[in-house]
């Protein structure tokens, strides 16, 4: 899967998504992701991104000229360096917004983005937003919230998304199955997960529940089962 990120803040990245799984999902192959910073993309010599609102009203709104510039270039550069490898044709990138007015990420959500889309790009907010025009002129496809709160930015929001979704693109973990049987997967119902324990059997005090240590995997599914919740 390929990721595109706009953003102001492009070093904030640097971090969260170059380490542990996601780092060696980059290096295997499995997960491609571009950051591009939104000021080069910004009106004259100050490289100005944003202005104020029309109406009046306190902060400053991203500018739609900019961020369709963007959008525009990015999804350019990606169709020119699509060409001569063996990606569907005529593939489109799927365009997010991270807004806290848009839909509830969810796990279902998740599993959707990650089965139907193969490239993604996501536009990170700030300010007071994005100039409405953007979303009702048809270059947004989705507007996606991680919550009912305000971030300073869409970054956060940004990074919560691809750690989901990198999670169900095949090769990225492990074993394939980690990713099937987890709290609010479809296979547990969308429930969470039952306990889990390892090594020692003992620890002060504190036992692993017996059925867990005879064997008996009839037993265990029926004991797992009655932990979802």
């Amino acid at each position: 899967m390929r990721i595109d990120v706009i953003t102001l803040f492009p070093g904030m990245f640097t971090g969260p998504l170059t380490e542990s799984i996601l780092q060696r999902a980059q290096d295997d192959g499995h997960l491609e992701l571009n950051f591009h910073d939104l000021r080069e993309f910004g009106i004259g010599s100050y490289r100005q991104v944003d202005d104020s609102p029309y109406g009046g009203g306190a902060g400053m709104v991203l500018k739609a000229d900019v961020i369709v510039a963007a959008l525009e270039r990015v999804e350019l550069e990606g169709e020119k360096r699509k060409k001569g490898k063996k990606r569907e044709k005529g593939l489109k990138p799927h365009r997010i917004y991270l807004s806290p007015r848009g839909e509830r990420l969810e796990q279902s959500k998740v599993e959707q983005i990650a089965d139907k889309h193969e490239w993604l790009i996501l536009l990170c907010g700030h300010y007071e937003g994005i100039d409405q025009r953007v979303i009702d002129g048809g270059w947004i496809d989705e507007e996606i919230s991680i919550g009912d709160y305000v971030l300073t930015g869409g970054e956060l929001p940004a990074m919560v998304l691809i750690d989901a979704v990198a999670r169900h693109i095949p090769g990225v973990l492990g074993k394939e199955e980690s990713a099937v049987e987890e709290s609010f997967s479809e296979a547990l119902d969308r429930k969470k997960e039952y306990p889990h324990y390892t090594r020692p059997e003992d620890f002060q005090g504190l036992k692993v529940p017996e059925v867990l240590l005879n064997g008996n995997h009839a037993e265990i599914d029926k004991w797992r089962s009655s932990q979802l919740s």
